[in-house]
């Protein structure tokens, strides 16, 4: 009985990874190299879990996972690993835009931005960072704290967490990672006295997420504000807000790292 096991695993070239353990090695590896929401990827880079890792969810059916939230956890938990992957892959870099063929702007006008590379494999499927993004997360899901919990490895990301996002705990982490987010006065703050909310670019690129117009955006995060004046007023009158948005810093997430004149710098300290 353990030869035909042994060989029909062989055969199918599969791995068996148990569904509710499936986020186990990528939990010890963002305990141990993901602080304050900022990476050591110089050690990460050295760690032959995240491979590891990354190998489960290649052999993984996504469409085989029990439920809706299953499914979520494992795409957001896919985008991020494989973004560390490919900046590992090339560190030491200064940014994620480093990249992009071609340079940023000639990248986005031929597509051959790092988002757009197809360099992940699921399930015998060639896949980019934009499909998980675009195509599965944001279509198939429709919850609009993905981009609360999606890092593309910048500064002005949400914070990258220390654990995995599992069935159990995804309502309630998109929840906290919005509060986070939106409380953070390096990706937004509010001016309650000029009555303008100073916004992170999201609200701008993926508007139509959060809401079709200003007023819209403005009581979605309204609901994760812990300044209850500001609260207040925009709840109370929504079009006497003003919106502007915060320039991007792509720095990338790492310790030490900002930004300087455009030009990131760094002061690396150990973890």
């Amino acid at each position: 009985m353990k030869k035909i096991f042994l060989t029909l695993f062989l055969l199918t070239n599969t791995l068996v990874v148990f569904p509710q353990r499936i986020h186990n090695t990528y939990d010890e590896v963002l305990q141990k190299y993901v602080k304050d929401g900022l990476v050591n990827y110089a050690g990460l880079k050295k760690d032959a879990r995240l491979q590891k890792y990354l190998d489960i969810l290649s052999a993984t059916d996504p469409d085989t996972l029990s439920s809706k939230s299953k499914k979520e956890a494992f795409w957001i938990n896919a985008y991020n690993a494989f973004t560390l992957q490919v900046i590992t892959a090339n560190y030491p870099i200064q940014s994620i835009n480093d990249l992009n063929k071609g340079g940023m702007i000639i990248a986005q006008l031929f597509g051959t931005t790092v988002w757009d590379k197809k360099f992940i494999t699921i399930n015998n499927k060639k896949y980019c960072l934009n499909d998980i993004e675009h195509e599965i997360l944001r279509k198939k899901f429709k919850d609009p704290r993905i981009h609360f919990a999606l890092v593309c490895g910048a500064l002005s990301c949400p914070n990258l967490r220390s654990e995995a996002y599992t069935a159990d705990n995804l309502d309630s982490l998109l929840t906290e990672q919005g509060k986070l987010f939106l409380n953070d006065p390096n990706k937004n703050r509010y001016n309650l006295k000029n009555k303008v909310a100073h916004l992170s670019r999201y609200f701008d690129w993926y508007k139509d997420d959060f809401g079709d117009s200003d007023e819209k955006i403005l009581l979605f995060i309204s609901g994760y504000l812990a300044d209850s004046a500001v609260v207040k007023s925009i709840k109370s009158n929504p079009s006497a807000w003003n919106i502007k948005f915060i320039p991007y810093d792509w720095c990338l997430n790492v310790k030490g790292a900002k930004m300087t004149d455009k030009r990131c710098v760094f002061d690396l300290d150990s973890f």
